[in-house]
């Protein structure tokens, strides 16, 4: 019966397949030519599969339908289980390939995939298959797996346009599809631009007027240089890296304690500011403690691997939390190192990648040996700031060997660090079945993804091993999965959109041969990051004008071939530091304990037990209100609401992307928000003291926040705002205005036109244009 259905089967869908095919030579040249000439497996074929195919016959063994894997090609080509005389793929043959039969079918009780499903293939990826089959339906490993190789330099017809070897991928792209590049940017929208992206700081105002008079032809790239030596480098550079480290002042979980890992912050921007090459970068964090000699600083790097959350509660299972840290630093490894979802094969096969259970607990077995336990005490004193095991910082260490970690008292301070057990007493790894940590499966020893690379006997089976497998020439991800991180910081999207996963699910490179262009000039080039920062900002690329006109807007809404300057608006640490800096309150002070700003009151009370350091907000005071936003201490249960509006990370879990969203609540926390406010007041108090009149004021006002000369409508607009708000204010509303903010209101001071110029320095930094990078 079986076999009569496939025949039947068989003889409808050739019927149809014919009539098919007559009507695609009469009707439908044109989808034709929408069609690649050569149909690549990789890029039109896979991403076919993984959205609607592979969840039935994929990796999974498990889900696997019919004994069917269609991404792997000896499995599509064999005899099918059900019909040995049928094949899932006949190459040059879709009217034989029963894969192409099923998705054609009128029959929806063969279709696939099925209805049941929501499921459906659209013409175009029908038409897409079926060209493929008949060019032979030929796999290719998947692209991120296969080590990059440098392609040549394409060639571009506008040759005087590029700055640099990414303007030529750049511009093929956009020549291929009719685009054109925009004209450079403005000097005072280009150097706004590239201050924020390398310092998360506006521009001064004397570095404006610099780069305005200079002429030179190298006057950015002088620019440039400055900004990298800036030690402000170091702390804009080191955010994204504590989102992918999920870096916080707290444990995390009910009781929510106070942890002391601040200094590896410190150490973090220190290795930026040094350009610490990346792959001593993450060598030293994923086990500085077993390199030979091993240093106090490359101990103190280890505490990467300890920002995760740990539980202070009575009444927990040890074990389980135990296997939760080791499992949170092994999803770690595999989003943010290897932007791969390995976190998928924790309770089972991956579904669409080629990834096991098995494979997963082999990666786990390298965090596995770290001498912790689940629960070491109970909420309480300084001992329990950081969990063994841990080091001690004393003030010896500062003045003579950790000297970038800005200790400000002689207390007792400690930081968790990695730390294995005694080599005599490895712990065993497990497979656990469906994930839980109380049924363990068949025992595993270390080991790395063999569809990634296999793990190479020669290293050390321990974390240094897996760091040297990690930056080994052949592993395909490393490089490429840095470089469009940090592409996606200055451009707003990687050139891998899913930046976290570079897998069958994840989205295709806009722009593959740059992407392997770059990865394989970063490793070249001894991992050196400052180079391939610079290279980024100096391309012609990265200097376009973001006017936006009408026809790009329809032809590339979303500048995926990035014929415009990418436009977006800052993150929350940034939007705080720019009002800080611009207004003069800002605390430059590098390092050091994180700190309490203002807050609403009682949102921590409510939030935890009521047990420990953090169950209260106590606000500082003074030069610690000041600090930049990265400094805001991070209570993971109740994050700070201002950066959680502007879309910060609560640092839960690893984070290589955040979101960018546009709420009113943005609009609400730069219109209230006491910061803002009190930036507002001080610089209008400084302002008012120079001898200047109010169109000098207002107009410096507006460079130092927005970062250009405002045109002439502008000033005459805000000039007569403050004429009638000087005029108008009423003395309680003025004060009440003024009490805003600790910093002290100047005695001398005419309280009524403060008032009125603060209202509208208030409306500078609620102009769009002042947090958006242009």
């Amino acid at each position: 019966m079986l076999n009569r259905s496939y025949y039947l089967m068989g003889v409808l869908a050739g019927i149809f397949y014919a009539f098919q095919a007559c009507n695609t030579d009469s009707t439908s040249g044109a989808d034709e030519a929408k069609l690649p000439d050569v149909v690549s497996y990789n890029f039109d074929i896979r991403p076919i599969l993984s959205d609607k195919c592979l969840a039935c016959h994929g990796p999974d063994a498990n889900k696997r339908e019919a004994g069917l894997r269609l991404d792997v090609a000896e499995s599509a080509f064999k005899a099918l289980e059900e019909n040995p005389t049928a094949h899932a793929l006949v190459a040059g043959k879709p009217e034989l390939s029963q894969a192409f039969l099923r998705i054609t079918t009128q029959d929806t009780s063969l279709l696939m995939p099925p209805p049941s499903s929501n499921l459906k293939l659209t013409q175009r990826e029908i038409r897409l298959i079926e060209k493929w089959i008949k060019q032979g339906a030929k796999y290719e490993k998947h692209w991120a797996f296969v080590p990059p190789k440098k392609p040549a330099l394409p060639e571009v017809d506008k040759t005087d346009w590029p700055k640099n070897e990414i303007d030529y991928f750049i511009l093929h792209q956009q020549e291929q599809r009719g685009l054109s590049p925009n004209e450079e940017a403005d000097k005072e929208r280009l150097l706004k631009r590239v201050s924020l992206d390398l310092t998360g700081l506006p521009p001064t105002l004397e570095m404006m007027d610099r780069f305005l008079a200079d002429n030179s032809p190298n006057a950015y790239e002088k620019a440039v240089d400055q900004l990298l030596k800036n030690p402000a480098y170091g702390e804009k550079m080191a955010l994204h890296w504590l989102d992918l480290a999920r870096y916080a002042d707290s444990h995390g979980y009910q009781d929510d304690g106070y942890r002391t890992q601040w200094p590896w912050r410190d150490w973090v921007i220190h290795a930026f500011n040094k350009n610490m090459h990346y792959n001593d970068f993450v060598t030293w964090q994923l086990a500085g403690d077993l390199l030979p000699g091993s240093t106090k600083e490359q101990l103190l790097a280890t505490g990467f691997n300890r920002n995760h959350k740990i539980t202070e509660e009575g009444g927990v299972i040890p074990e389980e939390y135990r296997i939760m840290y080791v499992t949170d630093r092994t999803d770690l490894f595999g989003k943010g190192l290897l932007g791969v979802t390995m976190e998928c094969a924790h309770c089972h096969d991956h579904k669409y990648d080629p990834f096991s259970q098995k494979e997963y607990y082999r990666l786990f077995a390298f965090f596995n040996n770290v001498k912790e336990v689940g629960i070491e005490s109970v909420i309480g004193g300084p001992e329990t700031y950081a969990k063994k095991p841990l080091m001690e910082i004393s003030d010896d260490d500062v003045k003579n060997i950790l000297t970038f970690v800005n200790k400000p008292d002689t207390n007792r301070l400690i930081v968790s660090v990695m730390g294995d057990m005694d080599p005599d007493t490895i712990r065993k790894t497990y497979i656990l079945k469906r994930g839980n940590y109380d049924a363990p499966g068949d025992e595993v020893t270390v080991g790395t993804p063999e569809a990634i690379l296999p793990f190479n006997p020669k290293y050390p089976k321990n974390r240094l091993g897996l760091a040297q497998w990690l930056f080994d020439p052949k592993n395909p991800l490393t490089a490429r999965v840095y470089v469009n991180l940090l592409w996606q910081e200055f451009f707003g999207k990687g050139i891998v959109k899913t930046s976290g996963d570079f897998g069958m699910q994840g989205d295709l490179p806009t722009n593959p041969e740059l992407l392997d262009w770059l990865a394989v000039d970063f490793m070249s080039h001894n991992w050196d990051v400052k180079r391939l920062v610079k290279q980024m900002v100096t391309s012609a690329t990265y200097r376009q004008s973001a006017v936006l006109s009408p026809e790009k807007l329809k032809a590339d809404p979303d500048n995926i071939y990035l014929a415009r300057g990418p436009r977006y608006r800052i993150h929350a640490e940034f939007v705080k530091d720019l009002v800080l800096s611009s207004s003069g309150l800002l605390n430059r002070s590098i390092g050091g304990p994180s700190v309490k700003p203002y807050q609403p009151a009682g949102l921590w009370e409510g939030a935890t037990s009521g047990r420990g350091l953090l169950s209260t907000y106590m606000q500082d005071h003074g030069p610690k209100l000041y600090r930049r936003g990265m400094y805001t201490l991070i209570k993971r249960t109740v994050p700070p609401p201002s950066m959680a509006i502007f879309d910060a990370s609560n640092r839960d879990l690893c984070e290589v992307k955040r979101l960018r969203t546009n709420t009113p609540l943005q609009a609400l926390v730069m219109m209230n928000d006491p910061t803002v406010l009190e930036a507002s007041r001080v610089l209008a108090a400084r302002l008012l003291q120079e001898k200047t009149d109010a169109r000098d004021k207002i107009t410096k006002a507006f460079r130092l926040i927005v970062g250009r000369k405002p045109r002439e409508k502008e000033v005459e607009m805000l000039t007569a705002y403050y004429e009638k708000e000087a005029r108008e204010i009423k003395k309680p509303v003025a004060d009440k205005a003024l009490a805003v903010g600790e910093y002290p209101v100047p005695e001398t001071i005419d309280r009524t036109k403060l008032a009125a110029l603060m209202r509208v320095v208030s409306t500078i930094y609620n102009l769009e244009e002042t947090i958006t990078k242009t």
